[in-house]
């Protein structure tokens, strides 16, 4: 068991055949998982973040694409996020391929942004 991520699209205001649908998946990229945890928590929510939604914004994916760019995500630990995609990429690709989630989170980022703007509502979820 692991730390399944995902991003979908819903339908906002219109009908098409993009909502309900799966657009990002993660595996095992806990630094992300802790990241978004904190966004939902500054919502007030409480509890164990696990199946739960987290709707973003721009705004919020702003913040996410200058984490990336300039700090990287703070290093996140839990007890069913199994090992960390990056750490596991560094050891079996060497140091240049470290940072393995990088480009896929700054594509989900722009992904993201053109469902929002096109009316779409955009969530991240986890599963562990």
């Amino acid at each position: 068991m692991g730390l399944d991520q995902y991003a979908r699209v819903e339908d906002g205001n219109k009908r098409a055949e993009r909502a309900d649908t799966e657009f990002a998946l993660w595996l095992d990229h806990p630094n992300l998982q802790g990241w978004m945890e904190k966004q939902w928590r500054y919502t007030g929510k409480t509890g164990e973040f696990n199946n739960e939604k987290l709707y973003l914004t721009n705004e919020l994916l702003n913040e996410l694409e200058a984490d990336v760019k300039e700090t990287g995500l703070r290093e996140t630990n839990g007890f069913f996020y199994g090992q960390n995609s990056d750490e596991y990429y560094k050891q079996r690709l060497g140091d240049a391929d470290a940072r393995y989630y990088k480009e896929q989170d700054l594509k989900f980022v722009s992904d993201a942004r053109g469902y929002i703007n096109d009316g779409y509502k955009v969530y991240y979820s986890s599963w562990w």
